[in-house]
């Protein structure tokens, strides 16, 4: 049995427009690696090493998502011996990628993989969901489960948990700019309208209507119309400077769509093909940058796997 292993857990795009809480896919870059080792000591989860926080996440393991999760995942499996945890923060916090879900989805398939895998990935799930709540509130899976399983994933229900993956274009790339602010989710969550028109609502469950269906035939026309967010976008938009330019320069320049990353700033595209993206991504991130706004540029096919397990050692 393994005493120590390395976990790499991808970047991800929530919400993905129209499917608010319930749609997201995951990057091949970037993401969070964690270092998990076991420890002589009884139900001790110490976190010994964060890099690339600027010394801003808590080193204590009931305050850290990474933690929090492998606290819940110790205690349902019955596991009981001490923990040592090194996170190492390969993307910008804030960044509405999944930070957070990247660091606890890193944390239990390491555990996981320590104890010979006796959970399958879809039972990894709500200990990821406990660390998400503790860090901002509310136990959405759309990050967690694109981070942890890979592809493109549905939620239909979180209680029950119900997690669908979507078949997608192999072909569709996605584009994402950074710009170098940052948005708390928490607080971008607090300004989203409680009650919303039902033609409103009519609009956007049409919309994931199609947007699903449009990736399981293919159809890179229906994905580009389906796109479009009518209840949260036109809220959060305005806290990101340069939003709407930067959508139109997207569509100017190919892109099927573009919409919010996750709760923002990051801003993301989805385009038909690796030379559709750079060409859809160079003209994103000079509007930013044109802005007075220095970034960050992914470009990135769907990945398929999610987290992976970098190395093990006896």
């Amino acid at each position: 049995m393994p005493c120590e292993t390395r976990v790499f857990a991808p970047a991800t795009v929530a919400n993905v427009a129209c499917g608010f809480d319930v749609l997201g896919f995951a990057l091949e870059h970037p993401g969070d690696e964690v270092r998990l080792a076991k420890t002589d000591g009884t139900g001790t989860i110490a976190i010994t090493k964060i890099t690339g926080d600027d010394s801003r996440l808590p080193r204590e393991a009931d305050k850290n998502t990474a933690g929090v999760a492998l606290m819940a995942m110790a205690q349902a499996i019955g596991f009981q011996g001490g923990l040592e945890l090194e996170l190492h923060k390969n993307m910008p916090m804030g960044s509405g990628m999944g930070s957070s879900a990247a660091s606890a989805v890193a944390a239990v398939v390491a555990l996981n993989a320590l104890l010979e895998n006796p959970l399958d990935r879809m039972e990894l799930l709500p200990f990821v969901l406990e660390a998400e709540k503790s860090a901002c509130g509310s136990a959405h899976a759309d990050n967690a489960a694109a981070s942890l399983l890979g592809g493109f994933i549905l939620v239909r229900s979180t209680q029950p948990l119900d997690v669908i993956r979507l078949k997608y274009p192999e072909n569709l790339h996605a584009v994402v700019v950074h710009p170098h602010i940052e948005i708390n989710t928490g607080e971008t969550r607090r300004i989203l309208r409680k009650q919303v028109p039902l033609s409103s609502a009519v609009r956007q469950w049409g919309n994931v209507g199609a947007l699903v269906a449009g990736l399981h035939n293919g159809d890179m026309g229906l994905i580009g119309r389906s796109l479009e967010d009518v209840i949260i976008e036109p809220s959060r938009g305005l806290l990101i400077p340069g939003f709407e330019s930067v959508k139109q320069a997207a569509l100017q320049s190919g892109a099927l769509g573009c919409s919010i990353s996750g709760s923002g700033p990051s801003i993301f595209a989805l385009c038909d093909g690796e030379a559709s993206a750079r060409q859809t991504g160079s003209a994103m991130a000079s509007t930013l940058k044109g802005l007075g706004l220095e970034n960050d540029l992914i470009i990135s096919k769907i990945n398929p796997n999610g987290a992976a397990i970098i190395s093990r050692k006896a």
